[in-house]
């Protein structure tokens, strides 16, 4: 916004001041008279029988300078400035590229280590753990409830040794690595800190991220281990901890993916993932934290949508919201505490089984609007991703899309190359607004756990994926392949990755040949532990560590707070 000049004198200024406002009175009006002709002229056209919506709402055919009024240049302000709409890094992608960090793990610690491997050798610049399913609830690969299921989804980790495998030959100094886990988050990462310590490699020199988001679990994702309080105290205890011995470390990844996924909006998705956020950052101030030795290493993970303005704007909006909140609501004054650092995906439930090589285009798509957001990290899904595990072929293609982006496309050489357009700043705007409106709902009900307690925010995320649902269903939403350009030609057949049975019976040889060679008298020594601080105020840390060190496995680390904590159980609200 282009301030006036200080008038020489009081009569010439308010001359010059009034001169001003009628030449912006008649642009105006001059804007007015077109948009009001040119509305004529649409109403009288034709449309296509379509909902010209985004995840949600209807946008408008045009927007124009009277939309994105109320953007404020201090609402905009410049990279690496408060408020951040523009970027945290005042270099953008000049300075460094976004990470690109795909997404792996199946099978043994040993299959997947082979897979990423496959992946820096292409050029991928951090490590990202899928975990299987029994690993993401807390039990071990030879526990009754993980049959059929050991390395599946995601790659079994039920012990130190296996932490060891999986990243046997992988400098962890050298390296950064996301771990994609939350009930037995602190489990996993002490796994990690003692599998570096076994490298010779001290805490301090680790860089990565847990995403550790408990609250998105119980709203939305269903991967969960204690009920809501103690798994909160575990957490803060994990900030607490970290932020001395681990100083590097991302102690939680606030995810909106999974709200996403499981049929939010992108406001919603924008809102719930926030106000989490706030909830994260209140508890750790209750524990008597000053939020700044803490704040600077929460990080967020958002999911990348089919609306490319949407997702782009979202982003964008996330930023300021933050940032805003955590200077004004909780008092912090490090910049890093109000800089919003985030990894995104693009949108695993967009990809479709049929006409599987669609999903690279919307892939690509998707990325470049995280990019034009401004991500500091990046997963590309696989077009197979909807089928199976994704093939090394596959991840590579997934691969190449981030690499065709960042060094061929000349987006990263602007930096929020679409701050200004009317639409993006207009959509920036309204998707703030409409957070707020549900930081206001959410507060009326109680707050973020009485919500979940309630199934308050349970059912706002069911209600949208149900109305989205049925606008694919009656074709007001075209899904390329699915509701519209179907062939009735043989689908296409790709390769698709298959885990071999046997995974599943070698990991479990492996473990009762770690349980056989381990100090027994230690681990029971270590569990007894970890039970007694369990029940008191203590921070938790340092006793799970202490087993992770000592072999103790995943699910005997599990249980033994799981007698002090409970387990949780979802109440029925539908």
């Amino acid at each position: 916004m282009t301030k006036l000049k200080s008038p020489s004198s009081k009569g010439a200024g308010d001359n010059e001041l009034i001169a001003t406002i009628e030449e912006q009175s008649a642009e105006l009006r001059l804007l007015r008279k077109e948009v009001a002709e040119w509305r004529k002229k649409y109403e009288k056209g034709e449309l296509r029988d379509i909902a010209f919506t985004n995840s949600e709402k209807e946008v408008q055919p045009i927007y124009s300078p009277l939309d994105s009024a109320e953007t404020s240049a201090e609402a905009l302000g410049m990279p690496g400035f408060y408020p951040y709409t523009r970027g945290v890094h005042p270099t953008g992608y000049r300075g460094r590229l976004w990470t690109m960090r795909q997404f792996a793990g199946f099978g043994s610690a040993r299959d997947t280590n082979e897979r990423y491997k496959f992946l820096l050798a292409q050029g991928q610049t951090g490590l990202s753990v899928a975990f299987d399913f029994p690993t993401l609830m807390g039990y071990d690969s030879d526990h009754p409830r993980s049959e059929g299921e050991v390395g599946k989804c995601g790659v079994a980790i039920s012990s130190l040794a296996d932490m060891e495998t999986l990243f046997d030959g992988i400098p962890l100094d050298q390296v950064s690595t996301s771990m994609t886990i939350n009930g037995p988050a602190v489990i996993l990462y002490c796994f990690y800190i003692a599998a570096a310590e076994k490298q010779g490699v001290d805490s301090r020199k680790l860089r990565g991220t847990i995403q550790n988001d408990i609250l998105k679990e119980y709203m939305a994702q269903h991967a969960w281990v204690y009920p809501i309080e103690p798994a909160l105290r575990l957490i803060v205890d994990c900030f607490e901890w970290s932020a001395e011995h681990v100083p590097q470390w991302n102690t939680i990844s606030i995810s909106g993916y999974h709200i996403r996924e499981a049929g939010a909006t992108a406001a919603q998705e924008l809102a719930f993932t926030l106000a989490d956020g706030f909830t994260y950052v209140e508890r750790g101030i209750a524990r008597g934290l000053d939020v700044d030795t803490f704040a600077p290493r929460l990080s967020f993970f958002w999911d990348i949508h089919n609306d490319f303005f949407e997702e782009i704007a979202k982003l964008r909006a996330a930023r300021r919201i933050w940032a805003r909140h955590m200077k004004d609501r909780y008092g912090a004054k490090d910049p890093r505490s109000l800089m919003m650092r985030f990894h995104s995906q693009t949108a695993g439930v967009t990809l479709t089984a049929q006409q599987p090589m669609n999903n690279i285009v919307r892939v690509a798509y998707q990325a470049m609007a995280a990019a034009l957001g401004g991500t500091q990290s990046l997963h590309t899904n696989s077009m197979d991703e909807t089928l199976a595990l994704p093939t090394e072929e596959s991840v590579q293609v997934a691969l190449r899309t981030q690499q065709i982006l960042a060094y061929e496309t000349g987006v990263p050489n602007v930096i929020d190359p679409l701050g200004g357009s009317y639409y993006v700043e207009t959509l920036t705007t309204e998707l703030e607004r409409e957070a707020e409106e549900l930081f206001e709902q959410i507060a009326e009900v109680g707050g973020v756990v009485r919500g979940l307690e309630t199934g308050w925010l349970q059912r706002k995320i069911n209600e949208s994926a149900a109305r989205q649902q049925w606008e694919i269903e009656q074709h007001r939403r075209v899904i390329v392949g699915v509701n519209e350009f179907v062939t009735d030609g043989p689908a296409l057949e790709i390769e698709l990755l298959k885990i071999a049975e046997a995974t599943e019976r070698e990991q479990g040889q492996r473990m009762a040949k770690m349980r056989t060679t381990r100090d027994g008298a230690l681990v029971e020594k270590r569990l007894s532990a970890l039970r007694e601080a369990a029940g008191t105020s203590k921070n938790l840390m340092p006793y799970i560590l202490d087993c992770a060190r000592a072999y103790c496995t995943l699910y005997e680390i599990r249980a033994a707070m799981e007698t002090v904590f409970g387990a949780y159980r979802e109440p029925v609200f539908f």
